[in-house]
């Protein structure tokens, strides 16, 4: 997917439909000169809805559409005729798209499951007609309710990406690459910094037809949860990860070093990430021999499982697909 056609984030103004006003007729035909009341209620104003749509994977669909707005309900009419309820405006959003309240940052609802609809903004109620208000000691009421005033209210939409692992790593650790060779994704991959600029998702083709969702977050620097580098905005989509897969060279200065960094990144931003499953992967390993990994080992955490790879040379990566499929379904 195009770097500028992925979009996580929107900013928009819901407008929901006014309810109608219930009616205060009173029955009058040829042969009823004096009837009792008759009015009818008045329609339900539209509301605006979030429904889950699995083909959908950005928001792009909504970032120029910044006012949504519903349809009023109809008012009641004579004969306890009910007035039409409004339009509802459904808006369809990718599975992972959490809808917050710009006022307040309230988490208002989580889109997770496909077909899944979630009332975002409800419309006015229609008002009561002159029927319900009938009583033994008013039976004519000559009035009714006003339908209830619609509502205006800005919302956040973001997506926070669903996949099985999601790769964990500094800028250049060979996430991309990685994914690429895995997958059927083709992001971009060149040798510099924040290459990576949204996420890319691949399908990882497994034994017997099954298969798994990796995403290529773009990479960590210190002090991200901070919103340093590209900071939150990639950050929260590690939340949705079933499993983090942390991809550190084996060239770099201090492995140990290195994946204190990325784990402290995680738990400011969210310490509930830390409870995921954890894999390392030492990446660019077709650089070194087996006498210079039993040299790396000692600075490799012992707490979680390991394996050396490399993605160019296809080394390990039939073990990592078994480690990570075995991860997912435990």
């Amino acid at each position: 997917m195009a770097q500028q056609n992925f979009v996580d984030y929107v900013k928009i103004c819901c407008r929901t439909g006014a309810g109608g006003a219930g009616s205060a007729h009173l029955l009058r035909t040829r042969t009823t000169a004096k009837g009792g009341p008759d009015g009818g209620d008045g329609g339900r104003g539209g509301h605006i809805i979030l429904k889950g749509n699995k083909q959908l994977w950005t928001l792009l669909h909504l970032k120029y559409q910044k006012h949504i707005i519903a349809s009023r309900g109809e008012n009641g009419g004579d004969s306890l005729k009910t007035g039409a309820n409004g339009k509802d405006i459904i808006l369809e959003v990718p599975l992972g798209t959490i809808a917050r309240d710009v006022e307040t940052g309230k988490i208002d609802c989580e889109i997770t499951e496909h077909d899944e609809t979630v009332i975002l903004v409800a419309g006015g109620r229609g008002g009561l007609g002159n029927a319900n208000f009938k009583s033994a000691t008013n039976q004519t009421p000559r009035y009714a309710q006003p339908g209830e005033p619609g509502k205006t209210e800005w919302k956040i939409l973001e997506l926070k990406v669903l996949a099985d692992v999601g790769l964990v790593g500094f800028p250049n650790a060979g996430k991309s690459t990685l994914l690429s060779v895995l997958t059927a994704a083709k992001p971009k991959i060149a040798n510099y910094a924040f290459t990576t600029l949204v996420p890319n998702l691949g399908i990882v083709k497994y034994r017997d037809t099954r298969s798994f969702v990796m995403a290529d977050i773009p990479g960590i620097i210190e002090k991200a949860h901070e919103g340093k580098g590209i900071g939150h905005r990639f950050l929260r989509h590690i939340e949705r990860n079933s499993v983090l897969l942390f991809m550190i060279p084996c060239d770099t200065e201090s492995i140990q070093k290195e994946y204190n960094i990325l784990l402290n990144e995680l738990k400011q931003f969210n310490p509930e990430l830390l409870d995921k499953p954890r894999i390392l992967a030492i990446t660019k390993s077709d650089m070194i021999d087996d006498e210079l990994k039993d040299l790396l080992r000692p600075e490799i955490p012992q707490n979680i499982p390991h394996l050396f790879i490399s993605a160019i040379a296809q080394q390990g990566l039939t073990e990592l697909k078994d480690l990570l499929w075995q991860t997912i379904n435990q």
